[in-house]
């Protein structure tokens, strides 16, 4: 696509959501005859996520990848690039991606540019979320949230601390939206029939709770059938707490904004969403972070740039509101703007993109899902019989449907799955945060990782005989702990506790050892710091 030597005119699609994607699979229904022109589309991923069923993946009602299609079978004459976008050059017409296997830089030209890059997941402001909240927005997050409920429910089976054991069966998901209650509706339905594999695990002792900022969840649906979605997840022992917020977590609780604390070891976030930072940079004019574009869906003062889906500002102009960032409307925008695209090349006249919405559904699970159609409110069993027939239906690629219709029938008639499957590897490196007075680590703990405050303050402390709880030491910002435990490999030889709130950097046993041991300046660093620290034991 970046051969100088051609004249063919480039279309060049960034993104591999439904914007991009529906994008090129219209251009080359309209173009299939014109071989003037090149499309190109740059996705980090080689496949399209269908969303709306990502939920299902949480129970294994569908297999992990019957929610995927590949992109290179839907846009069979689309030039793919599997990488990501790094900038974009709209003086220059040039866009800038990651390297492949080697270093060297790669740019496409265009001639046209479509951007669908749509929103990313963003934690900013929320201390500790981003390190201890699992995000549910990419087929990555659902696969590590079904692996994380299993190992939960394997370490509740054999644990005997009550206290550890309700933390590992407590189940806090906060956003009321579509994708909050869809989420934690397959989530409850899950814990509670996976758990009767387990000898030690009784259904009863699981608890799963929603949290949602509004007095009703799923405000995009009339108040009745929210309020029906509402009486019915109560009722199968979800615990929902309207008007509450999540506003800090740490590895072992959920602190909500009224000050109560929900000990829990699993904590899901649906709600946070934030401009992609490649939309933020450009010059164009935006709206709440999203690309303004006129009613032709292309950019003002960019002749040949167009922006479709999430991170585009489409004004409806009989309410003179912005269209709401869902997968329909983001699948009509692509065919309307493709259809722009071929007409802006051939001369003729552009249309402008108008839709109104067919309706809303919403999944419940166990069987039952409410929504409105054309006007028509519906729920219970009726909705989700339709429910499943409208996304089949709108499945990309004949494969895919007859296996989410194998998967559906399968889960009819047989027991959940409780394979943990583990894919991640060790972090290494990672961050954590800690509340004010929360212990950190204990004396007689094992010695697992490294800790380097990056602000706040903790106290060491050590169990004396005699002398009870004696203070060794105070740390603040740029100061490490941890590190006697480790070099010797025994146990921790004292209690360290949080003063303030604090953030760290931890290096696990693994990655701390194999610096300790090739790195002589490292080793030498730590020697005297231990020495120091056993000379001075008191402050």
């Amino acid at each position: 696509m970046a051969n100088p030597q051609r004249n063919n005119k480039r279309i060049l699609i960034l993104g591999g959501g439904f914007g991009g994607v529906y994008t090129a699979m219209t251009l080359e229904k309209l173009l299939k005859r014109t071989s003037s022109v090149e499309i190109g589309l740059v996705s980090k991923e080689n496949y399209l996520v269908f969303q709306p069923l990502l939920p299902e993946v949480i129970s294994g009602s569908i297999g992990i990848l019957d929610t995927i299609t590949p992109i290179r079978r839907l846009c069979p004459n689309t030039n793919l690039y599997n990488r990501e976008v790094e900038s974009i050059d709209l003086k220059n017409n040039i866009v800038r991606t990651s390297s492949g296997f080697g270093p060297r830089p790669y740019q496409l030209e265009y001639d046209h540019l479509v951007i669908a890059l749509g929103n990313i997941t963003s934690f900013a402001g929320q201390p500790g979320i981003s390190e201890h909240a699992l995000p549910f927005k990419y087929l990555g997050d659902a696969l590590v949230l079904r692996n994380h409920i299993i190992h939960a429910l394997e370490e509740a089976d054999i644990e005997t601390n009550p206290e550890l054991r309700r933390a590992l069966l407590t189940f806090v998901i906060a956003g009321g939206g579509f994708s909050g209650v869809e989420a934690v509706a397959e989530l409850n339905d899950f814990v509670r029939a996976g758990s009767r594999s387990f000898r030690h695990i009784n259904p009863e002792e699981i608890q799963v709770v929603l949290l949602h900022a509004r007095p009703l969840i799923l405000p995009e649906l009339p108040e009745d059938l929210a309020q029906f979605a509402q009486r019915l997840l109560q009722r199968r022992g979800v615990d929902i707490r309207l008007n509450t917020r999540l506003v800090v977590a740490t590895a072992d609780y959920a602190l909500l904004d009224g000050g109560e604390k929900i000990p829990t070891k699993t904590l899901v976030s649906t709600v946070p969403s934030a401009p992609n930072p490649l939309v933020a940079g450009l010059p164009c004019k935006k709206e709440s972070g999203r690309i303004v574009v006129n009613e032709s869906l292309e950019v003002a003062d960019y002749p040949g740039v167009w922006a479709v889906g999430d991170c585009a500002w489409i004004v409806d102009r009989k309410t003179g509101t912005p269209y709401p960032p869902t997968a329909q409307h983001a699948i009509r925008e692509a065919r309307c703007l493709a259809k722009n695209i071929v007409a802006s090349l051939r001369g003729e006249p552009k249309q402008a993109f108008t839709f109104q919405a067919l309706g809303m559904l919403a999944g419940l699970g166990h069987r039952s899902a409410v929504g409105e159609i054309l006007g028509v409110k519906l729920s219970g069993v009726v909705a989700w019989l339709l429910w499943r027939a409208i996304y089949l239906s709108k499945m990309p690629g004949f494969d895919r449907k007859i296996r989410v219709a194998t998967d559906w029938f399968l889960d009819l008639v047989l027991p959940p799955d409780i394979v943990q499957i583990r894919t991640e590897k060790s972090a290494g490196i990672g961050r954590e945060h800690f509340e004010p007075h929360e212990v950190i680590f204990s004396q007689g703990d094992r010695a697992d990782r490294l800790y380097i405050i990056v602000d706040g303050e903790v106290e060491v402390m050590k169990e004396e005989p005699g002398k009870g709880e004696v203070t060794l030491r105070r740390l603040g910002s740029g100061d490490c702990f941890g590190e006697i435990a480790l070099v010797s490999d025994r146990p921790r030889t004292a209690t360290v506790r949080s003063r303030t709130s604090v953030n760290v950097i931890t290096m696990d046993r693994e990655a701390f050892h194999a610096l300790f041991a090739h790195l002589p300046p490292l080793r030498a660093l730590f020697q005297r710091l231990i020495e120091q620290r056993l000379q001075a034991p008191t402050q």
